[in-house]
């Protein structure tokens, strides 16, 4: 983690699977370094859901997945919260693409917002 990191924000999502081939593409060509280049973002990690996952706990195994949890999620490291409230977030986010070929075919979306413990 990036030591300036004050706050975790995470988006999570699913994607019509006719239009995952565009969102990778789109997503990493365009909308992270669109975010990336926001003041106070300072690092994003994309990850996915790995089905069928699962741990031993209590004697037990158990899921790591839960069911309708979103395929894919963005962790982006913050300065400040009030990162996701400035007119760069704002711009950055609705930059590219993205706006008008990818949020239509978005769906079970997610976000969270964690403070880092010091």
């Amino acid at each position: 983690m990036h030591p300036k990191t004050k706050y975790v924000f995470t988006a999570s999502l699913d994607v019509d699977p006719a239009k995952e081939a565009l969102f990778n593409e789109l997503y990493d060509a365009e909308h992270l370094p669109f975010l990336l280049k926001v003041p106070g973002v300072l690092a994003v990690t994309r990850v996915t859901a790995e089905p069928g996952a699962t741990m031993r706990i209590d004697g037990q195994r158990k899921a790591l997945v839960a069911e309708g949890e979103p395929k894919y999620s963005a962790i982006y490291e913050l300065e400040s919260a009030d990162v996701l409230l400035s007119d760069a977030w704002a711009k950055a986010v609705d930059q590219g693409r993205w706006p008008k070929e990818i949020r239509p075919h978005i769906r079970a979306r997610r976000h969270t917002l964690k403070k880092v413990m010091p």
